[in-house]
Order: structure tokens, then C-alpha cells, then sequence
């Protein structure tokens, strides 16, 4: 059993916004300790994948960036798409070029930008899932086992009769649910959070997409035709301008009958915005998290970065403060969702110097 990884890498992070820009976004910047979030993705892949097995799937603004941050993996390796057309076109984009090489090899697929601990537990859970979905032939998720009643997360609910160890059948599917709705999910216990995660064989994956999005597995065939060849990258262009954006979630998961999943032993976190990273991150007495030059005096609960500048913040409580050199936020932290906002407003008005 060859196991490859696919990094989904092409998102713009408008959330964390000043520090997240299109040029270096979200998974290009250092957010926790020294390394940059798609850095810390590929060193956890560490014993598990191959660096020559990994692939990463980009776009054009971005890849020089990727290629800068990632020496150890191949540069033929990271990918650019040349639109944003949602991940099943990302991972079928990435299925067709490892096929030539192991139609059958199992691909983890995963984000670029997570937080996940106890980086031992991580592999022994995606040994395991790899195992399991080469042996049966099944599309294989991450589930986490939520500890509060979040809507920002889609959920998954399982059969509690495990196929085998830590192994279940997939039920349902569920969007992001309101917060009445992602009670009465936590208080079932047979609901779990998204965790964007996939392990599936190459083969498997590449038949489930023909099944039901059979637009995309022509493009697809017609992109692998092309692989290799002069034509790559005229007709990776033709065929992803006609493809519609669809997740593989509701593309591909909602609709199969083949989906399992198995329980994480670790920690995980999406890092969603700043109050996820106020959540994580190392607190003074006051309750405040502050990274950079700044002097905080009867101020509580917040998050403050400021390495370039030095910022005083008096008198305030649950603050997200970001002083970059080119820009300011402050926010309330229950607000940290709507930093995105800020970005629709900026591009609006033409303001790309910014964003």
C-alpha cells in the first residue's frame, strides 16, 4: 500500500485579515511558533508520506510562495489551478496526476491551514483510516468529536455499530447548523464536526466522481490526456474555465454509499478567524494573548499583535487588536467572523494594495 497526501492550498484566509492577504494568506504565514500553517501541514505528514508522494494544489498568485516555503517537495509537485472551482475539482485535479503513477495508491486529502496536536495520534489515525479504506474500497473522513455547540462547522452523523475499530458508516451529511440545531446535534453523541479530512484509494475516488459528477470526470479524463505533454496547461485552462464549483462534500460524500469515518484522538482545530487563535493561544492574567511591542493596561480577554509597531491599548476587554504596517483592525471578538467584510469592502472600492 503506497500512500500519497494532496494539501488543498488556495484559499485567501479573508477571516484574518490585515496579516492574511492574497499574495501570502492564511497557510503562508507564521500564526503559531516558527513555522508557517502549510509548513507545520507537511512536516506532520513526517513517517507517514513520502515527500516525492506529496502534492500540493495551489493557484498562480500563490505558488512561488508554496514552492519558497515547501524545498523538500518536488516543484512539478505543487500544482496551480488556474480558477478557484471548490475542492472536487481540486482533488480530482490532483487524483488524475497521481493515477499514472499508482492507480490504486490511497490519497489523503487535507487542508493546508488546520491546527492538529499530538502529531503521533494524527499519523496512527491516518495509518489506520489508509489501511482500512485500501482494503475496502471506501471513501474513508475525519470526524471530531464536538465539546460545544458550534456553527461554523459542518457536522456528520454516524451508525454507532463500528464496522471494525474506530471504523463507522457514515449516515448523513449536515451543513452548518444554527446554534439550536448544533445543541440538539451534541446532545445526540452521534454527531460529529466536519473535519475536512479524506483518505480514499485513487481509483475509488476517481469512480465516485465519474458516479455523480460525471461533467468534472470528463474534464478530468481530458486533463489527464494532457498531462505531461505541451498542451498541460492550455487545457487544464480550457477545462476548468467550463467546470462548475462544487465542494466534494455535496458533490461526492452526501450521495455515496460508501462513506465511513473514524473518531480523532487528537486535537484539532480549523483556526476559523482571530478569536479561534485568541482561543489557542498563551494567556497573561489578565486573559490577554499579546504578540509584539505593545503596553496593555486594564485590558482583559483580548488578542493583540503588534511586532512592527508599538501599540498601547487601555481600558478595553475582548478585543481582537492586528497593527501590521500597512493596516489596522480592531474588532470584538464575538465579531471576528465579520473581518471578511472588510475585504468585500476593499476590493469593492479598488483597494487591492490591501488586500
Amino acid at each position: 500500500m503506497e500512500i500519497y497526501a494532496v494539501i488543498m492550498a488556495g484559499g485567501v484566509g479573508s477571516r484574518f485579515w490585515p496579516r492574511s492577504k492574497e499574495k501570502k494568506p492564511k497557510q503562508l504565514i507564521r500564526i503559531f511558533g516558527d513555522n508557517t500553517m502549510i509548513q507545520d501541514t507537511v512536516k506532520r505528514l513526517d513517517g507517514l508520506v513520502k515527500k516525492e508522494n506529496i502534492f500540493v494544489i495551489t493557484n498562480k498568485i500563490q505558488k512561488l510562495r508554496v514552492i519558497e516555503q515547501l524545498p523538500e517537495v518536488p516543484k512539478e509537485n505543487i500544482i496551480d489551478e488556474p480558477f478557484g472551482k471548490n475542492t472536487a475539482a481540486c482533488i480530482g485535479l490532483a487524483s488524475v496526476l497521481i493515477k499514472p503513477k499508482n492507480n490504486e495508491a490511497v490519497i489523503i486529502t487535507l487542508p493546508s491551514d488546520h491546527l492538529i496536536q499530538d502529531e503521533d495520534g494524527f499519523r496512527n489515525c491516518l495509518s489506520s483510516a489508509a489501511k482500512f479504506a485500501f482494503d475496502s474500497k471506501g471513501l474513508v473522513t475525519i470526524g471530531i468529536t464536538p465539546n460545544r455547540p458550534e456553527t461554523g462547522y459542518g457536522y456528520i452523523q454516524f451508525d454507532e455499530n463500528n464496522v471494525e475499530k474506530n471504523i463507522y458508516k457514515v449516515l448523513t451529511f449536515a451543513e452548518k447548523p444554527n446554534v439550536a440545531t448544533a445543541r440538539r446535534f451534541l446532545e445526540s453523541g452521534d454527531f460529529l464536526w466536519n473535519s475536512g479530512i479524506f483518505i480514499w484509494r485513487t481509483d475509488v475516488i476517481l469512480e465516485q466522481i465519474k458516479k455523480f459528477l460525471p461533467d468534472l470526470y470528463d474534464g478530468l479524463t481530458k486533463i489527464e490526456k494532457a498531462a505531461g505533454t505541451n498542451d498541460f496547461e492550455k487545457e487544464l485552462v480550457q477545462v476548468y474555465g467550463q467546470l462548475k464549483s462544487v465542494s466534494i462534500d455535496y458533490g461526492v460524500m452526501e450521495k455515496s454509499d460508501i462513506v465511513y469515518l473514524t473518531k480523532a484522538d487528537f486535537y484539532w482545530n480549523d483556526v476559523g478567524n482571530w478569536d479561534a487563535v485568541y482561543e489557542i493561544s498563551e494567556k497573561n492574567e489578565e486573559g490577554n494573548a499579546i504578540v509584539g511591542d505593545v503596553y496593555a493596561t486594564n485590558t482583559f480577554g483580548s488578542y493583540i499583535f503588534s511586532p512592527r509597531k508599538f501599540s498601547a491599548v487601555i481600558g478595553v476587554e475582548n478585543l481582537i487588536v492586528i497593527n501590521t504596517n500597512e493596516s489596522l483592525l480592531i474588532c470584538h471578538r464575538n465579531n471576528a467572523q465579520d473581518v471578511r467584510q472588510v475585504v468585500d469592502y476593499l476590493k469593492m472600492n479598488k483597494r487591492t494594495e490591501l488586500v
